[in-house]
This record gives structure tokens, C-alpha cells and sequence, in this order.
């Protein structure tokens, strides 16, 4: 991101400092998809603590290498259930597109999630 008023990668279309921004910056992100959103802009923007700290704990690695050398290109939903503001639990899946040493390629992941003491983490693909 080269300004905060720039677009958010995530693909809502508000700013990053309105958008994802102020997830990275400390605020709890209100449902699982939001929270998403907020995990693939901090790929984004090479933000690997935010990943950790939205990172279940029994799942959590102990450092995260972000490789500079993917570029990320965007990101589609494609389903969702539950995981709303007053869900415990949800899961959203997604495609994120990216291109690594010039070959486009797509991660697709149906990730699980669960709301702790009031805030949501990613758990882990679900299978």
C-alpha cells in the first residue's frame, strides 16, 4: 500500500485505513469474512504480526515468513455460512489470486473460524 486513502486489497472497495486498516491497527473485526478480508490485505501489506495475532493459538507457528517474491493480484469470496456478529463460529471461502516468479496462480481455502473472548481468529482450513 503506497497511502492509507489507497483502495483496500480486500476488494470492498474502501480505503485501507476505513477498510482493513483499522483491523491492523487494533480493531476487532466484527465476523469471520471480515476478518478474512483483513488476514489476505495483511499478506498484502507484509503485515505478519496481525497474522499471528489472529491466529488461533493451537495452530498459531511461532514466526511467519511473508515471501517477498508473490504478488498479490485479488481476492473472490465464494461462500460463507454462519460466522456473523453473533455467531461463536463461521467459515468463509475464498480465492486469492497471486502471481509468484511471474506464473499466476489461485489458492483456494474454505477456512474455519471461531470467535475468543469476544474476537474472531482463523483456526485452519477446513476439511
Amino acid at each position: 500500500m503506497s497511502k492509507p486513502s489507497d483502495r483496500c486489497p480486500c476488494g470492498w472497495g474502501d480505503p485501507y485505513a476505513e477498510c482493513c486498516g483499522r483491523y491492523h491497527g487494533g480493531e476487532p473485526a466484527p465476523t469471520a469474512e471480515a476478518l478474512m478480508r483483513s488476514r489476505y490485505s495483511a499478506f498484502v501489506v507484509q503485515d505478519g504480526d496481525y497474522l499471528l495475532r489472529t491466529w488461533a493459538p493451537e495452530n498459531r507457528p511461532e514466526e511467519m515468513y511473508l515471501d517477498d517474491d508473490i504478488t498479490w493480484l485479488r481476492l473472490v469470496v465464494l461462500d460463507r455460512t454462519a460466522g456473523g456478529p453473533f455467531d461463536t463460529e463461521g467459515t468463509v471461502e475464498f480465492e486469492a489470486h497471486y502471481r509468484h516468479q511471474g506464473v499466476r496462480e489461485v489458492q483456494r481455502e474454505d477456512s474455519y473460524f471461531r470467535r475468543e473472548q469476544g474476537q474472531w481468529v482463523y483456526v485452519a482450513p477446513r476439511v
